[in-house]
């Protein structure tokens, strides 16, 4: 190979690794980007968001001893606040619940011990990612306006999914937990890949879970 030649390959291959680099950042930059634009306007405070039937609490970490982690205990503080304030009528608390690890459950002995209703909880076993309990919320349960509740990082993928399937949703975000900068800044980068998946479920129209109509939100939303 001659010193041209090899010049020339040199050239084309840092070509290559810039246009790579672009379609990477792209890849990044533009659903978060998207999110923002679709969901800032519906985050709101606890005394600023509009009333809705429905509080959709999205699940994260039970400790073995079946206690919510210190996340998840600030999504249904806020979940509680929202039923205390009357800015809701009942709460669907979503997670991954199985025989050996039950997130649902524990959200909902957490809102029970704390004053909410038994009766006015909702409970989704099956809500294995924020895709999976937002169609389950609007197909299984028959949800049609929400506010949902979680950190408030997570809320603009979480809205924008909501949004993109026909659920007229509202978001409230939990900032308590902000002072783990470590853990908040991690949680911050994730939602950053976690949009890419996002983008893929909506294009590809992913099919969670379902099953027939659980009629237990009508019946919390009744009593």
């Amino acid at each position: 190979m001659t010193a041209g030649s090899g010049s020339a390959l040199g050239r084309f291959v840092g070509r290559l690794a810039a246009v790579g680099a672009l379609l990477g950042a792209a890849l990044i930059v533009v659903p978060a980007w998207y999110v923002r634009r679709v969901s800032d306007d519906r985050m709101k405070s606890i005394d600023d968001v509009p009333a809705q039937p429905v509080a959709l609490v999205l699940g994260a970490e039970v400790y073995a001893d079946g206690q919510p982690s210190r996340y998840l205990r600030a999504r249904l503080d806020v979940a509680r606040e929202l039923f205390d304030a009357g800015k809701v009528e009942a709460i669907l608390v979503s997670g991954d619940g199985t025989r050996h690890y039950n997130e649902t459950g524990g959200m909902r002995d957490y809102l029970i011990a704390h004053g909410v209703p038994a009766r006015r909880i909702a409970g989704d076993y099956a809500g294995f990612d924020t895709y999976d309990s937002c169609v389950r919320a609007r197909k299984v349960f028959g949800a049609t306006r929400v506010i949902v509740v979680s950190q408030s990082y997570h809320l603009p993928r979480a809205l924008t999914i909501c949004r993109a399937i026909g659920l007229d949703a509202w978001g409230v975000g939990d900032d308590s937990v902000r002072s783990n900068q470590e853990m908040w800044s991690y949680g911050t980068l994730r939602e950053l890949g976690a949009n890419l998946k996002m983008m893929w479920d909506l294009v590809s129209r992913r099919r969670p879970v379902l099953g027939p109509h659980d009629d237990s939100l009508d019946r919390a939303l009744q009593s």
